[in-house]
């Protein structure tokens, strides 16, 4: 399976389970991998493959929207929405807080989930 590999959009957005981060934000950073076919593939046209502008646009749209208090919560709606790509067969979604307010935690956390058709 071929890959479009979008690493480390940053989104300073209002997500978490504690009220500071709702109230106050935080950098957060998402990673994408898409799985698609390009066997065949011969144009250099960007109509003819999936356009990773729209799965940026995916990342934003959720990233900036609704509060959710989970990073599982944002990596599954995301995942879930890029697969309505045309041409997406899979994505994997990797949502990191780098600077989570926890205790000892110097290399932030993130939750990664894949999906299919």
């Amino acid at each position: 399976m071929d890959r479009i590999i979008v690493e480390r959009i940053v989104c300073y957005a209002y997500h978490g389970v504690m009220l500071e981060e709702q109230s106050l934000g935080q950098e957060f950073q998402v990673s994408l991998e898409m799985g698609i076919d390009l066997s065949g593939h011969s144009s250099d046209q960007i109509d003819d493959v999936v356009d990773y502008r729209a799965a940026i646009s995916i990342v934003e749209e959720i990233m900036y929207g609704s509060s959710c208090r989970l990073l599982e919560t944002l990596a599954c709606r995301i995942a879930d929405k890029l697969l309505t790509l045309d041409g997406v067969i899979e994505a994997a979604v990797e949502v990191r807080k780098p600077n989570p307010p926890i205790p000892g935690v110097q290399g932030g956390v993130s939750v990664m989930v894949s999906r299919g058709r």
